[in-house]
């Protein structure tokens, strides 16, 4: 996948996302999702959430990647799964009550325009850096990635999220 393509992904969820929320009706957020134990509103906000991971990891993957200090990070961060999928979880679940539909919108565009404006920065010896990650904390995650792979992550974890969605 090349930047141009990552770039399109983002542009592509930025608008879906809000036209999502624009369609959703408040019995339609309340409602419970598919597979997971949030409601539409709170996995929302998760899918959101994602992107601001991808956002809080680009400087730790160029970091470790050029260091070559992320096996043991990544073992570790394995090692602690279990409280990382309850502090997902809760995050999630009080990030889908406390931030609005409308401002995780907003959110979103910022974070995503931040990603972009990154990406185009990127060289290609940039984006071929590599990281240890933990496969335990998410399905996305593979055990080595590069900053190519975590830019993409986003939209598959978007993509994962969007079709468990029961918005009318």
């Amino acid at each position: 996948m090349d930047r141009a393509e990552i770039s399109a992904e983002m542009s592509w969820v930025e608008t879906d996302f809000a036209d999502l929320v624009r369609r959703a009706s408040q019995q339609g957020l309340r409602r419970r999702s598919d597979g997971t134990r949030w409601t539409n509103r709170q996995l929302l906000f998760h899918m959101v959430f994602g992107y601001l991971i991808v956002r809080t990891l680009m400087p730790l993957v160029h970091l470790l990647g050029r260091l070559r200090w992320s096996r043991r990070f990544a073992a570790v961060l394995n090692a602690c799964r279990r409280p990382f999928h309850v502090i997902n979880f809760f995050g999630s679940w009080a990030g889908g009550h406390i931030v609005t539909p409308a401002r995780m919108v907003s959110l979103l565009q910022r974070t995503l325009h931040a990603l972009q404006r990154r990406l185009g920065h990127e060289t290609d010896q940039s984006l071929a850096l590599t990281m240890h990650f933990p496969p335990a904390w998410d399905p996305y995650f593979r055990s080595t990635m590069t900053v190519r792979d975590v830019y993409h992550y986003g939209t598959e974890h978007y993509d994962h999220h969007r079709r468990q969605l029961t918005l009318d």
